[in-house]
């Protein structure tokens, strides 16, 4: 059964921020993961992860301002020096943390030539500058409903772009709840895109619930996960229905299989 991390920004929002670590803990996760977490300082994260024992399967790069509409500035012409402050503000947390893998959101934009010149530039510049401190850097695609005018909202536009991008550090995101919405076919894509994956997320379709909502059989895509032999986290990206707890009961029963 593939190994799961809790998502402490959509999940035990119950609990502050810093509380969240050790909810996730008492509730038998290994590994947890987070959107942005620069509200607080790199050791303040660092000693929750530490106190409880975690991993940190990933987190996001500095989007911008996210209450003004940033969604990150990764394929925004004239945004260069400041994407690469980002890369800079990431690293302490990423040492602090443990974590060895950063995900670098597009931003709102078009996916014409400029865009896509300056994704790949900024993808490149960031890849090398975080490969020399043993981290990798994901991308994901999200689809069009959720982020309107998101510069990458389809799985094969992203395996397009890694395959220009061609760098060992960068590695797919694929997001199950972004690829059912625009693609479907999940088992099937993942086999395809498995030598190119670094990290999975789950999610029931299409309220973004628990995984034993929604339209889709995640009993029989973990099953495929480890059959096809993936190895990474599974970050678990969903909105609870009723609280955190109490929505569980797909994960104890996965974790006794």
């Amino acid at each position: 059964m593939p190994r799961f991390s809790a998502n402490l920004s959509m999940m035990f929002c119950e609990h502050a921020f810093l509380d969240r670590f050790s909810a996730a803990r008492e509730s038998d996760f290994e590994a947890v993961e987070f959107l942005f977490p620069y509200d607080f300082s790199p050791e303040e994260v660092g000693k929750a992860v530490q106190e409880n024992g975690l991993a940190v399967s990933v987190f996001n790069l500095h989007p911008g301002n996210w209450d003004g509409g940033d969604r990150g500035m990764a394929a925004l012409p004239g945004q260069e020096d400041v994407f690469r402050a980002t890369v800079e503000k990431a690293i302490p947390y990423a040492e602090a943390t443990g974590a060895t893998q950063l995900h670098v959101m597009a931003g709102i934009a078009d996916p014409v030539a400029e865009t896509e010149r300056v994704y790949i530039d900024n993808i490149c510049h960031a890849a090398d500058r975080l490969a020399g401190r043993g981290l990798s850097l994901l991308i994901e695609p999200i689809n069009k409903r959720a982020m309107p005018g998101y510069f990458l909202s389809d799985t094969y536009q992203a395996l397009d772009l890694l395959q220009q991008i061609c760098h060992p550090a960068v590695r797919l995101q694929f997001d199950i709840f972004h690829h059912q919405i625009t693609h479907g076919d999940v088992i099937q894509s993942i086999t395809n895109c498995s030598d190119r994956i670094g990290h999975i997320q789950i999610a029931g379709v299409p309220d973004r619930h628990e995984p034993d909502t929604g339209e889709l059989n995640y009993s029989e895509i973990f099953r495929h996960m480890d059959e096809i032999g993936y190895r990474g986290w599974v970050g678990c990206e969903y909105i609870p229905r009723h609280g955190t707890h109490d929505g569980l009961g797909w994960f104890r029963q996965a974790i006794r299989l």
